[in-house]
């Protein structure tokens, strides 16, 4: 029975730690409590209504406390496409200018893709690279990825406001922590191997919530704090006008002779593929396929060819 007593009452106190709001992080001042203490009586009719006014004055507002006292957490990211006469160069040129503005690259890549010419199709590099440099630095960061390119051809911006989420994890770190306080008094006072070993398990248990928390939090502040640019750089090959026999046709008549030319790129491609791969296998299944249809037709009128009865054989003769 006291067993049953002790894990029912750790469990008690776990479900209200964990699950209770966050408490104020200020507590009234000895001023006000002792100012609050010190009034004199109120007469019975206005009583209740003034000491509802003056508890509202002396008792700070928790939501408030925190809402000041935490800074606001807004997680800040860019993408941006620019068109560059060297992508190589330019490519070094963002991951110095990464490092320079106290910040990182976190991954680059350079490949080739395939231009369209009178001729023949022709290797261009492309890169992609993705950087975080301080906050309060993006616009400038912006600006000098923008300088001396050939075109941008597309820049977006997106933020996330986590304070709220930031707050609420800070509430719940309080509860697990003082959770854990508890739960460490409780195992050292705790006699009984069974006891011990039920503390220990939810001990392991609310640390490892803690770990959980304090890591959110800390990528919401690193996130916060450092600003994600996703730049993609083209080679300026890859939006030069088409020239057929020295004509270059521009705007809608560009656009329409290029996608011709992949239309026909497509279905030469597929014709190759068809020709190559598809009409084979279609006659490799086909054939026995075939094979049988023709025996089972053939066996079929067979079976339903009449047969001469021998009386009307000998009346023919």
């Amino acid at each position: 029975m006291k067993r049953l007593l002790f894990i029912t009452l750790i469990s008690a106190f776990l479900l209200a730690a964990c699950g209770a709001p966050a408490m104020p992080t200020q507590a009234p001042s000895e001023f006000e409590m002792s100012r609050a203490l010190s009034l004199p009586a109120e007469p019975a009719s206005g009583g209740a209504a003034d000491a509802s006014e003056f508890y509202n004055d002396a008792m700070p507002q928790s939501a408030n406390v925190e809402a000041a006292a935490i800074e606001r957490l807004v997680i800040q990211n860019a993408d941006l496409s620019i068109v560059v006469a060297d992508v190589n160069a330019r490519m070094k040129d963002v991951q110095s200018l990464a490092e320079k503005l106290g910040g990182f690259v976190v991954s680059s890549s350079l490949y080739q893709t395939q231009v369209y010419t009178p001729t023949r199709y022709v290797d261009v590099p492309q890169a992609t690279v993705t950087i975080r440099v301080p906050s309060e630095k993006l616009d400038e960061a912006l600006q000098a990825i923008k300088k001396d390119v050939v075109e941008v051809q597309s820049e977006s911006r997106s933020g996330q406001d986590v304070t709220a989420d930031y707050v609420d994890l800070q509430s719940r770190l309080k509860n697990l922590e003082a959770t854990e306080a508890q739960l460490t008094k409780i195992m050292e006072n705790a006699t009984d191997t069974e006891d011990v070993l039920n503390v220990f398990n939810q001990l392991t248990s609310i640390r490892e919530q803690i770990e959980l928390v304090k890591g959110q939090m800390k990528y919401y502040k690193e996130s916060a704090a450092m600003s994600a640019i996703n730049i993609t750089i083209v080679a300026e090959e890859t939006i030069q006008p088409i020239e057929v026999g020295g004509w270059k046709p521009q705007g809608v008549a560009r656009d329409a002779v290029q996608d011709l030319i992949y239309f026909f790129q497509g279905f030469v491609n597929w014709l190759i593929r068809f020709v190559l791969y598809t009409l084979p296998v279609l006659i490799v299944i086909g054939i026995p396929f075939c094979l049988v249809f023709l025996g089972v037709r053939a066996l079929f009128r067979k079976l339903r060819k009449p047969k001469v009865k021998p009386a009307e054989t000998e009346g023919s003769k």
